[in-house]
């Protein structure tokens, strides 16, 4: 009896196994895989790239740094840092990116939506796992831009020590 039950589990697991192979759709511009391998590397960089307001401030300083803001052209235009770069999410491919940052060394600060409380207009929040600085995070990853720091905590808008700029300036009180 025993045999045939475990005759039966292998029959199955082969059977799901030729299944799924079946479904699987090929397509050379779509990587998972790779997806999945980059993101493993990019939990760790990014846990130590996270950095405060205040380190944000500082390294924006730097002329050779690039602030980068991946949100709609829309948002952009509400509400941005001042300086920042832009480039819609779904805009990028390498040849834009190439044309913002031609130097893969050059250190990008990012931030995002999930950054920034009290201007829903330009900042509306998204939910926490598919905050725009995860995917931005990984995209310049797999484009090949490794020195990537994230503007790590929630910050009230209104008390921001961030310069902002764009078409509701005016109601962003400090």
């Amino acid at each position: 009896m025993r045999k045939i039950f475990f005759s039966v589990v292998l029959v199955c697991l082969a059977a799901s196994t030729l299944n799924a192979a079946e479904k699987t759709i090929p397509n050379r511009l779509i990587n998972y895989d790779q997806f999945l391998r980059d993101a493993r590397v990019v939990a760790e960089l990014r846990n130590q790239r996270r950095v405060t307001e205040e380190e944000f401030l500082k390294m924006a300083q730097d002329p050779a740094t690039v602030i980068f803001d991946a949100r709609s052209s829309e948002k952009y235009r509400k509400l941005h840092i001042k300086g920042a770069k832009h480039l819609s999410l779904p805009d990028i491919t390498a040849e834009e990116l190439a044309k913002l940052i031609p130097n893969k060394n050059t250190r990008i600060l990012i931030y995002c939506n999930n950054n920034f409380e009290n201007e829903v207009r330009a900042f509306p929040a998204k939910v926490a796992s598919t905050s725009l600085n995860i995917y931005t995070f990984n995209t310049l990853y797999g484009y090949g831009y490794k020195n990537v720091y994230e503007l790590g905590p929630l910050i009230d808008i209104t008390k921001s020590k961030l310069p902002f700029e764009g078409e509701i300036k005016a109601s962003v009180v400090r």
